[in-house]
Order: C-alpha cells, then sequence, then structure tokens
C-alpha cells in the first residue's frame, strides 16, 4: 500500500520551494497594502496625519492565509500528480524517470488520478471559503495547470505553459485578499512566469534525447542545447527586469533590492554552471540555485514589507 511519503514523493513535494514564496509574497503584499490603505482612509476621516504605521490586526487575516496555503499546495499537488498520471508510459520507457513512483508500481495510475481528482475538489471547496472572485477563477486556474501536461505533445512553448501555472501563484494570493486585480502582483506573476520557464527549459535539457525519439515536444528539442539555453538566458532577463520594476512599483527599501541582488545572483549562476558541453550540474541550477533565489527573495521582500 502506498504511504503519504510514497504521494509527497510522487508530486515532489519538496518543489513547492518554488512557487510557495511567490504565494507568500503576494499575499503579505496584499495584506500591507490593504491595511495602509485602510489607515490613510482612517486618518483622513479623523483629521489624523497620514504617518502610516502598516499596523496589521493579524487575526484578520489568519483564517485567509490558512485558505492560501490549501489553495497552493492542492493546486499543485493535483498539476503533479496528473502529469505523473499521464505520462506514465512514457516514464516508464525513459531510464532518468522509470523510478517513479507509477512506472515503478509504486503507486497505481488509478489512486494517482483519483489523488489528483480529490485534490482538485479541495482547492475548489478553499477557493469558495475565500471570495466569490477566486471561486470563479478556480476552473480556470485548474485548466491551467492540469492542460501543461497536454502540452509537451503538441508544442516546444510546454515550458512557458508550465510558468504560467506557477505564475498564478503570487495574483491568486492577492486576489484573496482584496478580490481585486492589481499592477505590482502581476508584475511578480511575469517574473515566475519568465523565471520558471527558462529554468524548466533547463532541467528539459536531460530528455532532449529521449524526448526526440519519442516524437514529443520541447525547447531542446526544437532548438537543441546551445540555442535553448540562449532561449533560457533571455527569459531569465525578462525576469530580472520584472522583479526589478515591481521594486520601483512598490517602492520597496532596502532589504527589497538585497533579495533581489541575490535572485538575480542565483539566475546568473545557474547559467554559469551549465553548460552546452556539461550537463552535470543541472540538478544543482535546477533545485539548489532555484530554490535559494525564490526562498531568500521571498524573505526579504516580506522583511521589507515588515520594517519599511
Amino acid at each position: 500500500m502506498a504511504t503519504v511519503k510514497n504521494y509527497l514523493s510522487l508530486i515532489k513535494f519538496s518543489h513547492t520551494i518554488f512557487a510557495m514564496p511567490f504565494d507568500l509574497i503576494g499575499f503579505f503584499i496584499a495584506v500591507f497594502k490593504r491595511t495602509e490603505h485602510e489607515q490613510w482612509n482612517l486618518n483622513k476621516e479623523l483629521g489624523w496625519s497620514n504617518d502610516l504605521t502598516n499596523w496589521v490586526d493579524w487575526g484578520d487575516y489568519s483564517f485567509k492565509f490558512v485558505l492560501v496555503i490549501i489553495c497552493m499546495v492542492t493546486a499543485r499537488s493535483a498539476a503533479m500528480a496528473f502529469n505523473r498520471y499521464l505520462d506514465r508510459h512514457f516514464d516508464a520507457q525513459n531510464p532518468r524517470t522509470a523510478i517513479r513512483e507509477i512506472p515503478a508500481g509504486i503507486i497505481g495510475a488509478g489512486s494517482a488520478l483519483r489523488f489528483t481528482i480529490i485534490n482538485c475538489i479541495l482547492f475548489i471547496v478553499a477557493t469558495w471559503f475565500i471570495n466569490p472572485l477566486c471561486f470563479a477563477l478556480s476552473p480556470v486556474a485548474l485548466f491551467v495547470i492540469l492542460f501543461y501536461s497536454y502540452t509537451k505533445r503538441f508544442t516546444p512553448l510546454c515550458h512557458l505553459v508550465l510558468g504560467l501555472g506557477l505564475s498564478l501563484a503570487p495574483i491568486g494570493a492577492y486576489l484573496a485578499v482584496t478580490g481585486q486585480f492589481a499592477f505590482l502582483p502581476i508584475l511578480f506573476s511575469f517574473t515566475v512566469l519568465f523565471w520558471v520557464s527558462g529554468f524548466d527549459i533547463i532541467f528539459a535539457l536531460q530528455d532532449e534525447v529521449f524526448d526526440r525519439s519519442q516524437n514529443l515536444f520541447s525547447i531542446p528539442v526544437a532548438l537543441g542545447t546551445a540555442k535553448a539555453l540562449g532561449v533560457s538566458r533571455i527569459l531569465h532577463v525578462l525576469s530580472a527586469v520584472c522583479v526589478v520594476t515591481a521594486g520601483f512599483v512598490g517602492g520597496f527599501g532596502l532589504l527589497y533590492w538585497v533579495g533581489v541582488g541575490v535572485f538575480v545572483a542565483m539566475l546568473f549562476y545557474q547559467h554559469s554552471i551549465v553548460k552546452p558541453d556539461d550537463l552535470s550540474k543541472v540538478n544543482i541550477a535546477f533545485m539548489t540555485a532555484n530554490g535559494i533565489a525564490s526562498v531568500v527573495f521571498a524573505a526579504f521582500v516580506i522583511a521589507d514589507l515588515f520594517f519599511y
């Protein structure tokens, strides 16, 4: 019988480290900006000065915070489990992925599909408790993240679809708090879109030969290793541009820019260790560099919101 540990491995729960920090960024930006706006209105009404202290009544947001985390975890779990279910026949033929839970017989295909459905239901239920807008948009979000699993079968732009799915995290968390769209969280969503797409191309270099043999699509298959790395670099430059622009738009302080420095440095680092003729450090670039980029950046952004 499959254990909880097996299911956590199936969905690569450790990879939550990529999108979760940006989910938190979207949430805390919404909380502080909303509190700032409400306090400004109160000061105006009472004739007080506009010395905004960013005071937050966390009791008002604690339940919503839990719901946002539930949405993040269940949406990602559904997407990963569905991807493993749909790709199980390819995974069984690929030496790199043959050890995954479904081809290895640890988790049955039917069990993985049921796990996907359960997480989709939990996601929708959680959005219902958040607000009407998030509930209305929940099928759209699920469509995007589940549809990604089909894209490698017909387009090399599959990496961008994956990036789009993860980019829903910051804007989704912002909508959960405010119930309305705003330019700043959208900038962070574009940061994630370009960042994830770029490092997914690097990760896909490992399967270029296999994907070509199975008539699967990817940027490495379409362009070759060297040009694929060039596309990845362009996407990461765009990600850096977005995160810098967000800094100016949001009026952040010093801590934010320290976080930007770390984020951009990790982008440069992963491209410095992955070469067209040497893919031995792809996993370091994929997991270590990007894990540091997301976690450290989010920590500095949130700290900046608290102290500036």
